[in-house]
């Protein structure tokens, strides 16, 4: 199964959506908050191009965001990056 990294917040709503489904799917996944972690939230930031939670990588790929994740979801194709 592919590693899977969460740059999150505590209170944000697609935050939650995301973990869920990844956690409906029974997928481990490691979670990063940066709420007031400025540098964690900057090195997320590097790395994505964006600055907005949840920012999603599923092995060396980025994902996105809750609504690319729920995009592959939709398309079927979530399942074979996670290795499921």
């Amino acid at each position: 199964m592919s590693k899977v990294i969460v740059y999150s917040s505590d209170y944000c709503p697609y935050c939650m959506r995301a973990k869920a489904l990844l956690e409906k799917k029974g997928v481990a996944f490691e979670e990063i908050k940066v709420d007031g972690k400025p540098q964690a939230r900057a090195e997320m930031a590097q790395k994505a191009g964006r600055t907005s939670v949840p920012q999603i990588w599923i092995g060396d790929q980025h994902v996105g965001g809750c609504d690319d994740l729920f995009a592959l979801e939709r398309a079927g194709k979530l399942d074979a990056l996670l290795n499921v």
